[in-house]
């Protein structure tokens, strides 16, 4: 990761963590267990599926990738094929 994706990174999770701490009942934030319940709860009800998203979309393009490599390489033998 380059220095600068690293630093917008940062600079996004300061701000979800803000939202996210914005969204948490202050009762919630009384006691360490508290604290560590409001942050697993926010963290799979708001970041794992956008996470899940990202790894999801990743892997289509990867098949995608996968699929016109083996369509490519099925059109180069039939042409190879069509000139003999």
């Amino acid at each position: 990761m380059t220095p600068e994706d690293s630093q917008k990174l940062q600079a996004y999770l300061e701000a979800v963590a803000a939202i996210l701490y914005q969204n948490t009942e202050p009762e919630k934030l009384k006691t360490l267990e508290g604290i560590e319940q409001a942050v697993r709860q926010q963290v799979l009800e708001h970041v794992s599926p956008q996470i899940g998203v990202f790894l999801s979309a990743k892997r289509q393009e990867q098949q995608q990738v996968e699929a016109d490599r083996s369509l490519a390489a099925s059109e180069n033998l039939e042409s190879q094929k069509n000139k003999q």
